[in-house]
């Protein structure tokens, strides 16, 4: 596959605002990318959770820019790194999972990457690699070697140990070898360049060390912003389930974007788009957040969902929250009641996960039933036509008896 190196393409990529550094230099690596040689990009994601946010989307869609340059583009999962727990801006140890599972969790994530990152093309697809194929078969000789060439004082200095260790919270032996397990992939891969976010600079450096040391390899660190709220410095976070999450279908995509605060517009129609930077930016002057936000509602749920499925997304959004009125399409159940208590009918369908929570909901005003607020438990008929309940402002189910 040809190498597209055209100076005008590859700055845009380097300047857009996605990558905050470059190691050793932004000079040396674009002198790299203008040079047409085919590199190989990697990135590492540790299945923890069931899901992705838009942070791990913008990383995505720098590797396709990346692929689309004609470069070799390799998606690691770490399915073995994911049952030590990267100690990265931890103040405890994570939880580790079982092998069963990260491999649910890895399953699921394939199917949410397939709209941002081309696997399937015929010249250059990107590929998915699992580092467990090499981490599960490191023995303790081999490890031990790998160790030599780190200090304690290296370990013990990165932010969070010190943290933990003013607080007087354990450190376990295992998290230390978190880096070098990173590392490894690295010098396994013999990757030119490795994308990581900037929470993830010192591992990806562990990993640059080895490939010098081992294989006489420079590695470019290509280190990303972490799209942090910019007023509460708020990170997306799949292990504490705050963000964007892309397990959903157009509509809640889109209202989970159009729920985000003002300050974000910019950060994610620059992190999470295909437009052009000065697109953006007659975006954010000419129109109102409003419509600045549904115009980025709209193109990244196109992204994840097509152009018609958003359009769909974008209509119902209008006349849900702006006009007032029940969507087009309501989603229905049907259960054998034809009287129930409304917190086990809102259980039993799936909208509340415990009747504490359906309680507390009801006393929060965030429960409707045929668009009237419920102010207290109450039992129900459900009539031949059904009733409509609503959750928030963004859950709404027809419930019909049989």
């Amino acid at each position: 596959m040809k190498i597209i190196t055209e100076p005008k393409i590859i700055d845009e990529i380097l300047n857009r605002g996605t990558i905050v550094e470059i190691i050793p230099s932004k000079k040396e690596f674009r002198k790299l990318l203008l040079s047409g040689k085919r590199l190989r990009f990697y990135i590492g994601f540790d299945p923890t959770a069931p899901t992705l946010h838009l942070s791990h989307a913008k990383n995505l869609i720098l590797m396709e820019k990346f692929r689309r340059l004609g470069h070799k583009v390799i998606i690691l999962f770490g399915d073995f790194t994911a049952r030590i727990g990267d100690p990265t801006g931890r103040v405890s140890a994570r939880q580790q999972l079982s092998a069963k599972e990260v491999q649910e969790n890895v399953k699921k994530w394939k199917k949410i990457i397939k709209p941002i990152i081309n696997l399937d093309d015929k010249d250059n697809p990107a590929e998915i690699v699992y580092n467990s194929k090499w981490l599960a078969k490191l023995n303790l000789e081999k490890i031990l070697n790998l160790a030599a060439h780190f200090t304690v004082q290296q370990m013990i200095v990165r932010d969070m140990f010190q943290k933990r260790l003013a607080e007087k919270r354990p450190i376990f032996l295992h998290e230390f070898l978190y880096p070098l397990m990173q590392g490894y992939d690295s010098m396994v891969l013999e990757v030119d360049a490795e994308v990581c976010g900037q929470d993830q600079i010192f591992n990806a450096l562990v990993g640059r060390t080895l490939l010098k040391k081992f294989k006489n390899k420079e590695k470019f660190v290509v280190a990303v912003t972490l799209m942090e709220n910019p007023k509460t410095g708020e990170l997306m976070s799949k292990s504490k389930g705050v963000g964007v999450f892309l397990d959903v279908g157009a509509e809640d995509l889109y209202g989970q974007i159009m729920a985000q605060p003002d300050e974000m517009i910019e950060i994610l129609f620059i992190n999470n788009t295909y437009l052009s930077l000065k697109e953006i930016k007659e975006i954010i002057t000419k129109e109102k957040p409003r419509d600045a936000k549904m115009r980025l509602a709209f193109e990244i749920t196109k992204i994840f969902h097509g152009e018609r499925a958003a359009r769909l997304a974008e209509k119902n959004f209008v006349r849900t929250f702006q006009e007032k009125k029940l969507p087009e399409k309501i989603p229905e159940v049907k259960i054998k009641e034809k009287s129930i208590n409304l917190i086990d009918l809102l259980l039993q369908v799936g909208l509340i996960k415990s009747k504490s929570e359906g309680r507390r909901l009801i006393k929060e005003r965030g429960i409707k039933v045929n668009g009237q607020i419920i102010i207290e438990e109450k039992r129900l008929t459900i009539p031949q036509e059904g009733i409509i309940l609503q959750r928030g402002k963004k859950k709404f189910l027809k419930v019909l008896s049989k």
